[in-house]
């Protein structure tokens, strides 16, 4: 069992020494321990405490402190007639003495240690945190003492004392960075180059919105906004692959939209490097395109009639062409060419098709489309030849146009045939019912002026809408629409008032 603590031990860990609680000792027998003791014993009891920073201990406070450590050695060694400590308290002590090493070695090492120690507020205790208020040196107890920074940091500090600094580059993140005062400013937009994945994404549905409206100068204002750099070759092979795949109109847009291009955008060789790859990829556009050769020779062929292509553009494959796909196209062109040689732009090379072509031409065509029609009695080429126009928010005029050749016509037989023609529409619906409507209600605010030129014009009118109402192309109340035929009076003497037809 370990024996009690010696009386001074817990006034030794309250900061005290051995010294000061042990009574002194006879002066028979002083020793070099009392000595010590007696010296620490004997200190003014008024002296004021030390500043916990202070500038460092005096000699006097030096010498005494020397001698109390001299005084607790000996105590532990059993000189001077102490007995020796135990375990416990000789642990305590040695952490005592390291404390105080810390201690002495911050106050000295402080480049701060020669001026005068911080006022303390009266009445604050010794080493109390309100001491500490205005010290720039590190709380934590880690480095040597030195303010942060080395002086420089802090509230309202410009830098160290004594440092210049040059001039440096305005930098245009500064929140204070003013771009008046930097002189004359040139601002550049610049657009990356796209790549082949990119081009694709952003042309394609350029190219389809075109087929749509037919603008070209929009497709030209886009383009301009996109840094093609030295992929412009891929934009006409684009357009003319996407066109291929789809209708006449697209293909007549397509070869507007390349002679549009030309000057603005594109280059003729740009033009012609698009077509070189499209030659040499033939053999996969005919999987999606089997008329893809003929196509192509037509674009080519377009394309020089309009200066989109040079005029050399054949002559530089004679006896270079290996594949019969890209020969063939390139006969179709030439044949075209040598066809029209006399002809500055094969307008009608993709024939006539599309909301784009004036009224009068498509009035003209829907014309002889019913001349053959009547001539040959084929329903079928003549429906045909219907959907290649393209046309269908303007097939009323075809129902106009069907029946005043009929009222105009001499006989039955062109009454049956283009009822039968009439017939076929409706059920194929290629005729919808409000284009058939408006047909014949054009024909009756016409019928004033058409009976002038044809008497027969109502009883021909009326005989069509019976047949028609029978076959359900029109209905009841279109057929009793129609006006009645006006009748006059021709009175004259003796023959009794009757009326002449």
């Amino acid at each position: 069992m370990m024996p009690p603590p010696p009386p001074g031990h817990f006034l030794r860990a309250a900061g005290r020494g051995p010294a000061e609680q042990r009574s002194p000792s006879p002066p028979s027998a002083p020793g070099p321990g009392a000595a010590g003791m007696s010296a620490a014993s004997t200190a003014e009891p008024g002296a004021a405490p030390r500043a916990p920073f202070a500038a460092g201990p005096s000699a006097e406070q030096q010498q005494q402190q020397q001698e109390e450590e001299g005084g607790e050695e000996e105590g532990e060694d059993g000189g001077g007639g102490a007995r020796p400590w135990a375990a416990p308290e000789k642990l305590l002590h040695e952490a005592r003495l390291r404390a105080k090493a810390k201690r002495r070695l911050r106050r000295t090492s402080s480049r701060d240690s020669a001026r005068e120690p911080p006022a303390e507020e009266p009445g604050a205790e010794p080493g109390s945190p309100k001491g500490r208020a205005h010290d720039r040196r590190s709380r934590g107890g880690k480095g040597r003492g030195l303010p942060k920074k080395g002086g420089a940091g802090g509230k309202g500090v410009w830098g160290a004392p004594g440092v210049v600094y040059g001039y440096q580059e305005p930098d245009a993140r500064d929140p204070n960075y003013d771009e008046v005062a930097q002189g004359d400013t040139v601002y550049a937009t610049v657009v990356p180059e796209l790549e082949e994945d990119e081009l694709e994404q952003n042309v394609q549905p350029m190219v389809l919105e075109y087929f749509e409206h037919g603008d070209t100068g929009e497709v030209v204002e886009l383009l301009r906004g996109l840094n093609l750099g030295g992929r412009r070759h891929a934009v006409p092979s684009l357009a003319v692959v996407l066109a291929l795949e789809g209708k006449a109109s697209h293909r007549e847009l397509t070869s507007r939209l390349l002679s549009d291009l030309v000057g603005r955008v594109l280059s003729p060789d740009d033009v012609a490097w698009a077509f070189d790859e499209m030659l040499r990829d033939l053999p996969d556009l005919i999987l999606d395109a089997p008329e893809a050769p003929q196509m192509l020779g037509q674009f080519i062929a377009r394309a020089v009639a309009d200066h989109a292509l040079p005029l050399d553009f054949l002559e530089r494959y004679k006896g270079r062409v290996g594949c019969e796909h890209a020969r063939a196209a390139l006969d179709r062109a030439a044949v075209l060419l040598r066809i029209k040689r006399d002809v500055n732009r094969l307008d009608n090379v993709w024939g006539v098709g599309g909301g784009q072509r004036p009224v009068k031409h498509l009035v003209k065509e829907m014309n002889l489309l019913l001349r053959e029609y009547l001539l040959s009695g084929d329903v079928s080429e003549a429906e045909r030849c219907l959907r290649a126009l393209e046309v269908p928010h303007f097939h009323h005029e075809l129902v106009y146009e069907a029946v005043v050749m009929v009222l105009e016509g001499a006989g039955d037989a062109p009454v049956t045939t283009m009822v039968a023609l009439l017939q076929v529409l409706w059920e194929t619906g290629l005729v919808t019912l409000d284009q058939m409507n408006r047909g014949f209600q054009r024909v009756y605010a016409a019928l004033a002026d058409l009976s002038l030129d044809t008497p027969l014009a109502h009883a021909r009118l009326e005989r069509l809408l019976e047949l028609c109402c029978q076959r359900g192309v029109v209905t009841r109340a279109l057929r009793d629409a129609c006006p009645a035929r006006g009748r006059k009076r021709f009175v004259s003497e003796g023959d009794g008032g009757r009326v002449k037809q």
